[in-house]
């Protein structure tokens, strides 16, 4: 069938056909090939990328590519000075950000309070001491402020409070967490860590899609330090920023080969995430891979329509073109050509479309999702896969009819009987 001979007449026979048709046809059968092809890649690049979405939030504003944090049996990393000294030492590590953690309790409108008995406004949170230049240069805090101001060097009895603390803010009350009332930038609050309890202001309001920065409380590292009883310099997680292009696996390893794995907890960012959330990831993606199947039924069955209807109407040169000796595979494999074309001009536009306009475009101006800032994946490599899937159920589409005409009595078509 797929001889020189029958290749080099389809081709010809194709291009005439496709020279030929008309425009507004050809037009229209490219577009539902580039619709095609952007469902194919599009759906499952933004389902995926709403989760890698994630995954870039945690890196940026919370643990960078690496993040050292206490031992499950300790409170903070032993030796911090040492494991930190030792960090600024390896040519990977670009930055690094200290931060002091305790556990505590927040309460407000406790003036308010008409006795004991009534229910306080309290609630629990973590409260994490940072060195504001350091953390806002590191994850870049400060850009969160949506109320307030951010911390200043120096600034005394002054907190950053996470907006999902607050219920103007919070999405109502969840198990453990019981959003604050009537608070705002200025008000006073109470803070306890243990047996100390201290009256602080509220300077600024944290909103952020990353859990951890939501729900926590941050002041001033030496404050945390005085209210939690601490006289150490030893803190409770170093959040590690390496040179672009560095393996934070392979980091991970010389860190854990050092010994530095006695001290505390090694983690990437990726393993640093919440439980879950690869798995979302991974049924996003099936999701995504479901709904594009249907778009590429639906392209093959419009690619079987149009040819099939092509060929009807070509019946009776179809049988010309036998009788004349052309050979039958040679005409089906014009239409293979012209189910090519269709599919590979689709693909070439959506190509263009996809990473000249649309990845750029969702890079620049991530989708705004309540848990993440969701981005565009389209790999390089599943994207040739996904082309190489629509080109291949088109040419099936377009084989099939074609092989319904061709194979019928060559006298009939010629004379039009059924």
């Amino acid at each position: 069938m797929f001889s020189p001979t029958n290749i080099r007449v389809g081709f010809y026979l194709a291009s005439r056909q496709i020279a030929r048709a008309s425009l507004w046809t050809t037009g229209l059968i490219v577009f539902v090939m580039l619709l095609t092809f952007l469902n194919l890649v599009v759906v499952t690049g933004i389902l995926v990328g709403l989760i890698e979405g994630i995954n870039e939030d945690y890196r940026t504003e919370y643990t960078g590519d690496l993040i050292l944090s206490a031992l499950p049996s300790k409170d903070y990393i032993e030796n911090t000075s040492a494991v930190a000294s030792f960090l600024r030492t390896l040519p990977e590590v670009t930055m690094l950000d200290l931060r002091y953690q305790a556990g505590g309790t927040v309460e407000a409108n406790y003036l308010s309070r008409t006795s004991d008995t009534e229910k306080a406004n309290a609630t629990g949170a973590q409260i994490v001491g940072i060195d504001p230049v350091a953390e806002n240069a590191f994850t870049g805090l400060g850009s969160h402020i949506i109320d307030g101001a951010y911390l200043a060097p120096g600034d005394y009895d002054q907190i950053l409070i996470g907006n999902l603390l607050l219920a103007q803010y919070a999405f109502g009350e969840q198990p453990g967490l019981s959003p604050l009332t009537n608070v705002y930038p200025g008000s006073k609050v109470r803070i306890t860590i243990g047996d100390i309890t201290r009256e602080m202001t509220v300077k600024g309001v944290v909103k952020s899609k990353v859990g951890q920065l939501a729900t926590s409380i941050f002041m001033p590292a030496g404050e945390l330090r005085t209210l939690a009883g601490r006289t150490d310099q030893n803190v409770a997680q170093i959040a590690v920023r390496l040179t672009p292009g560095s393996d934070p696996d392979a980091f991970q390893k010389l860190l854990l080969d050092s010994g530095i794995g006695e001290k505390a907890k090694v983690q990437t960012f990726e393993q640093s995430i919440p439980n879950g959330v690869a798995d979302i990831k991974n049924t996003f993606a099936m999701l995504g891979n479901g709904f594009s199947s249907i778009g590429l039924v639906v392209a093959g069955i419009t690619i079987f329509i149009v040819i099939f209807i092509n060929a009807i109407t070509r019946r009776k040169f179809i049988g010309i073109l036998k009788g004349i000796g052309v050979a039958g595979a040679a005409i089906e494999i014009s239409y293979i050509f012209q189910s090519l074309f269709y599919a590979l001009i689709g693909s070439g536009i959506g190509l263009v479309v996809l990473y000249g306009f649309l990845v750029p475009a969702v890079a620049a101006h991530p989708i705004d999702f309540p848990f993440s800032d969701g981005i565009l994946v389209a790999p390089a490599l599943d994207t040739f896969v996904r082309i190489l899937l629509l080109v291949g159920a088109t040419v099936v589409a377009g084989y099939l009819p074609a092989r319904m005409i061709v194979r019928k009595n060559t006298l009939d078509s010629i004379l039009g009987r059924n």
